[in-house]
C-alpha cells in the first residue's frame, strides 16, 4: 500500500456555528456575571464608608459605594469588552485546532463505516489529536489488509473447489461469499 501524502486544509471559518456560537456566548456570560459579582462585592465591602470629593468647587460627602459607582460600571464594560473579544478570538483558534479535527473525524469515520477501508484521516500539522488520526489510520489500513487476505484466500479456495469436479457447489458458495466481501468494502487491489 503506497504512502499518500495529503494535506488538508480547512476553508471553513466556523468548524460548526452553532457549537461555537454558544461556546462564545456562555463564555461571555460567566465573564458578564463574574463582572457583575466583583462589581456588588466592591459596593457592599464599601458600605458604611465616606468619601469626599470636589463638585464645582464645593466639599461633597458622600457614601463611597456611590462615589465609586460610575467609575467601577465603566471599568467594568470597558474590561468586559476587551476580555469578550480576546476570549473570542481565543475560542477561535482552540476550536480550530480541536473541534476542527474532530468534524474531520467525524466525516471521515462516517465514509469508513460505510465499508471504505481506503479512507485516511488527514489533519494539518499543528492540530490536536493527531496521534488519534495516526492510529485509526493504522486501524483501518490494518483492515484492508486483513480483509484483502480473507478475500486472497476466497478467491483461493475457489480455484481450488473449481478443479475438482466434486466440488462445483463449494466453488459457487465461495464465489459468492467473495461477492460479499467486494459489495460490503471498498478495498484497494493489489
Amino acid at each position: 500500500m503506497a504512502a499518500k501524502e495529503h494535506t488538508y486544509k480547512r476553508r471553513q471559518v466556523y468548524v460548526k456555528k452553532g457549537f461555537q456560537f454558544k461556546f462564545m456566548l456562555r463564555f461571555c456570560l460567566v465573564i458578564l456575571i463574574g463582572a457583575g459579582i466583583s462589581t456588588a462585592l466592591l459596593l457592599a465591602f464599601s458600605q458604611g464608608t465616606l468619601t469626599s470629593s470636589f463638585q464645582d468647587s464645593r466639599l461633597v460627602v458622600r457614601e463611597t459605594s456611590m462615589a465609586i459607582l460610575p467609575a467601577v460600571i465603566y471599568t467594568n464594560l470597558i474590561t468586559l469588552g476587551l476580555i469578550c473579544l480576546a476570549s473570542i478570538m481565543v475560542t477561535l483558534f482552540v476550536s480550530h485546532k480541536i473541534a476542527g479535527p474532530l468534524y474531520r473525524f467525524e466525516l471521515e469515520l462516517k465514509r469508513i463505516a460505510e465499508g471504505d477501508l481506503t479512507r485516511d484521516i488527514h489533519l494539518r500539522e499543528h492540530d490536536q489529536i493527531t496521534d488519534i488520526a495516526e492510529s485509526l489510520n493504522s486501524m483501518t489500513g490494518s483492515l484492508n489488509g486483513k480483509v484483502g487476505e480473507i478475500r486472497t484466500m476466497v478467491a483461493e479456495l475457489a480455484q481450488t473447489a473449481t478443479d475438482s469436479q466434486d466440488a462445483n457447489t463449494v466453488a459457487r458458495q465461495l464465489t459468492g461469499l467473495e461477492q460479499k466481501i467486494d459489495a460490503t468494502f471498498k478495498l484497494e487491489r493489489e
